[in-house]
């Protein structure tokens, strides 16, 4: 597994109960600001395997984009068990429920992911 999607992986792990985050800050926070696309690619691929909080995560606008009906469904339902509010159908307010790590320490002793 390369680096980056080790990196990628620990971050979603991290995301604490009744927050979300953004495709592009995970992407950030792994090291690669323009690399979106990757971490959803990840996220979709790894999710089961790894069982990650898949649901804490949306779009840059705060949306669920999930194009599978029922999945998008049980997306905001696992949200909002876990306190999240939707302003609009599917739309989180990212400046009271986003993820704001202090400081985000990524070693590899910290992920048991071979």
């Amino acid at each position: 597994m390369e680096a980056y999607t080790k990196q990628v992986i620990s971050i979603i792990q991290k995301i604490p109960l009744g927050t979300v985050a953004t495709y592009g800050q995970i992407a950030r926070l792994a090291g690669n600001p323009r690399a979106a696309r990757q971490v959803a690619r990840i996220l979709h691929s790894m999710s089961q395997k790894y069982d990650l909080p898949w649901h804490r995560v949306v779009n840059a606008k705060g949306e669920i984009v999930i194009g599978d009906p029922e999945t998008a469904i049980e997306q905001k339902y696992r949200l909002a068990e876990e306190g999240v509010e939707f302003f609009r159908q599917n739309k989180v307010k990212l400046v009271t429920f986003q993820w704001q790590p202090e400081e985000l320490c990524l070693s590899a002793e910290s992920s048991d992911l071979d």
